[in-house]
């Protein structure tokens, strides 16, 4: 994965650097949403310029028959299981770290 850094000015602004602006083709007046996990100090950026005539074959492959309805819902289906299992872990793992950190903390004060 790649990585970009911006600097905040003064006024609370960040310049996009020009690497992501021209991978994502953004321009002025494009909409970018800021997802904000403020346990992890994170922040998910997604540009909101893209197209939907773009996607258009993107789930097709040159030559192949087109998926049917139920194959669509197969892989939605396997999908959303992978993301439940991963959001699971990931849960799961910060509930972990946390009694760790009571444990330690507790452990320090007493």
């Amino acid at each position: 994965m790649a990585h970009y850094e911006a600097r905040m000015s003064s006024k609370g602004q960040i310049t996009i650097p020009a690497e992501v602006r021209a991978e994502f083709r953004l321009k002025e007046g494009d909409i970018v949403d800021f997802y904000v996990d403020p346990l992890d100090r994170r922040i998910q950026i997604i540009a909101r310029n893209g197209k939907l005539l773009e996607l258009r074959g993107i789930a097709s492959m040159p030559g192949a028959a087109p998926l049917s309805l139920d194959e669509i819902d197969e892989g939605i289906g396997a999908y959303l299981t992978e993301k439940h299992e991963r959001i699971s872990r990931e849960w799961n793992e910060r509930q972990e770290f946390e009694a760790w950190k009571r444990r330690r903390d507790r452990k320090v004060a007493g």
